[in-house]
């Protein structure tokens, strides 16, 4: 088809749809969206991939974007993991990512003023951007997916801990050496008690030696475990972090807790073939490091309401249209998001509530009572062991459970 006559024809759609955007926006503002998954679409150039994951659009294969919060929020990530009243006293949690987010401050801000929390901005001191170097400028070129990537790690840290400052590091590229630049700038910078990365690549030669990179004691360093299922990524597999499972969590009029949470298909986990296992890790199913230690919500379908503006093609209904069908990158509104990119900033900010000094992944694994013991559910086949099947006590899906308040961190 000529591009003219295409143009043409997505007007006409677009104008077609409109009346259906208008006559569906209440049920597509309802507290969970349900469909199916697209992932954020970060760019790939480089070893490493971003882990987030958001409901598709019904109208074709972009991501299902509204103008109103949907999906939990604050209240709900509180409530489930018994975080209601705790305060981070002026902590700070870093979050790790690749290329630049130019909108990342002003959607934070519709994120915290839309959810009932106070700002966090630059100027009153709680958000600060930088570059793998730690300076302002000049900062990485911007990539729709990991602009997305970004808007879902600072409103995860805002939902789970509204008082936490926050650090943005923001590496020139998905590729190891920048990124373990990155996380190296957030640990060196004073008042960082926790540092989130949410995205992963296969084990290779080259992860050993950058592991030192990740090896900060004092620091909770927290890694995403992947989003395929079973297997194994890095830097989750490192012995020095703490490797953050996924699981669905759902409100519950049964339980004491009020919620439940089973294992999400999508979270990762298994045996190292490289990465010694840590002297605080006991199973027995696996002589190397075995993913992951402790979990966090991940399934999109139950999964937190971002909001991010950063796109491809502006901010009109025709923008929304050709991002609903995927002829765009980006978002322009609210999307429920997840993927294990959505757990680890979670725990890390759980960890900043608590305000321990930790080492690698070891605290939880001393403290296992606090935390919810996640025992149904599976994401892949492994022969029906505990590396890809929950069950009472360590599983690899879900790790020890997920928090019941802090003292589990």
């Amino acid at each position: 088809m000529a591009p003219r006559r295409l143009f043409r024809s997505l007007v006409v759609l677009s104008l077609i749809a409109a009346p259906l955007t208008v006559a569906t926006s209440t049920a597509e503002a309802a507290p969970l969206q349900s469909g199916g998954i697209v992932n954020f679409g970060c760019a790939t150039s480089g070893k490493m991939h971003c882990l987030g994951k958001a409901i598709r659009s019904p109208k074709g294969s972009g991501p299902l974007i509204v103008s109103t919060p949907v999906g939990y929020g604050p209240a709900e990530i509180q409530a489930a993991y018994n975080l209601g009243g705790l305060h981070a006293n002026g902590r700070t949690v870093a979050i790790v990512d690749a290329q630049d987010a130019p909108t990342a401050e002003a959607d934070l801000a519709k994120f915290r003023s839309a959810r009932g929390l106070s700002a966090c901005t630059t100027a009153n001191g709680c958000f600060k951007k930088v570059n793998q170097n730690g300076a302002a400028s000049p900062l990485p070129a911007p990539d729709y997916g990991w602009a997305e990537e970004i808007s879902l790690d600072l409103d995860a840290v805002s939902a789970t801990c509204p008082d936490c400052k926050i650090l943005l590091v923001e590496a020139n590229s998905p590729d190891t050496d920048p990124l373990m630049t990155a996380v190296d700038t957030a640990a060196a910078t004073p008042g960082v008690v926790a540092i989130s990365n949410s995205y992963g690549g296969t084990e290779d030669s080259t992860i050993l030696a950058a592991d030192a990179h990740l090896n900060h004691p004092g620091i909770a360093v927290t890694a995403s475990s992947g989003d395929s299922g079973y297997g194994v990524s890095w830097p989750a597999s490192s012995p020095y972090v703490t490797a953050v499972g996924g699981t669905t969590l759902k409100k519950s009029t049964t339980t004491t807790r009020g919620w439940t949470e089973t294992t999400w298909s999508g979270s990762g986990s298994g045996c190292s073939a490289l990465e010694a296992k840590p002297a605080w890790q006991h199973d027995t199913g696996c002589a190397k490091r075995t993913v992951a230690d402790v979990s966090a919500v991940a399934d999109p379908a139950t999964g937190l309401g971002v909001y991010d503006t950063y796109n491809s093609c502006g901010s009109s209904s025709f923008c929304d249209f050709l991002l609903a069908l995927g002829l765009a990158q980006g978002a322009d509104g609210w999307v429920q998001v997840g993927g294990t990119s959505l757990s680890s900033p979670v725990i890390a900010s759980v960890y900043a509530l608590a305000g321990n000094s930790v080492t690698s992944g070891s605290y939880p694994y001393a403290h296992t009572g606090g935390l919810n013991d996640v025992t149904s559910g599976s994401n892949g086949s492994c022969g029906g062991s505990y590396l890809c099947t929950a069950g009472a006590g360590y599983d690899g899906p879900t790790g020890l459970g997920t928090p019941n308040g802090t003292s589990g961190f």
